[in-house]
Order: C-alpha cells, then sequence, then structure tokens
C-alpha cells in the first residue's frame, strides 16, 4: 500500500470498510481541507469529489483516483492506495466520529488531482497569510 509520509495523521476510515470503488485518499488538517474545498467550489463548482470529515483526529479526506497515491508528494497531507479497500462511496458516514462533508451522489466521483494539489498549495498560502498577521 502506497502513502505519501506527512505528520497528518492517518484515518481509521482508510482501512475500516470493504468496498468495490478504487480509489485513493488524500487527508489533509481540517482547516486547509476547508479552504481547499471553498477554492475547489469557486473555481469549478463541480470539481470537487467526496470530502470526508473525521472530527476526531481533525482532517478531510478527499477522494481521488487509484493510482494518485504513486506520485503525491504534498507537504503537510498524506495520500493513501485504498486499492478498492475500505472505503465505500455511498452516503451513510463510513465510521462512528467521521461524516460526508461532500458526499457521494453531489460530487463529481473524485477530485482531480492536479487541481486539489492547486488548491491545496493555495489554501496554504492563504492559511499562512492570515497567521501572520496576527
Amino acid at each position: 500500500m502506497g502513502t505519501s509520509q506527512s505528520n497528518v495523521p492517518s484515518t481509521p476510515w482508510v482501512t475500516a470498510l470493504p468496498s468495490a470503488a478504487g480509489c485513493d485518499l488524500v487527508t489533509v488538517p481540517t482547516r486547509q481541507g476547508l479552504e481547499a474545498v471553498d477554492i475547489l467550489r469557486r473555481g469549478a463548482g463541480d470539481a470537487v469529489g467526496p470530502v470526508l470529515h473525521d472530527d476526531g483526529h481533525g482532517t478531510l479526506g478527499f477522494v481521488v483516483p487509484p493510482g494518485t497515491a504513486a506520485a503525491w508528494d504534498v507537504p503537510g497531507s498524506v495520500c493513501t492506495e485504498t486499492d478498492g479497500r475500505g472505503l465505500r462511496l455511498v452516503p451513510e458516514p463510513p465510521a462512528g466520529g467521521s461524516d460526508w462533508l461532500v458526499p457521494p451522489g453531489e460530487a463529481d466521483l473524485a477530485t482531480d488531482p492536479a487541481v486539489l494539489r492547486r488548491a491545496l498549495g493555495e489554501a496554504a498560502r492563504m492559511i499562512e497569510a492570515a497567521d501572520s498577521c496576527q
């Protein structure tokens, strides 16, 4: 199973449930993820795929196409290769303490990794600028 290393905690929903859908999962801290969702929605309203919020770990997980983990290198994030295991794209939350921020069926099948990479970079810059003003 491939992953990009980071200090972002792993999430229980990557291995919690069986699935028939192949996808990878990019996990980021909640604050950066929420900014990225806003950026994605402003740029191209339908550019965001399903997004999970894991309140217990303070993360958001973006569903991305399978194979993304092999080349994912965005600092502050982790991309987990699920090989179709561990994530069901159904409206019910996949694990306790988590919920869909952008549920399946209300979004694209997956977020384009290149678009997500740009949104996460922009979100990180916005957060850094906001924090430096305090």
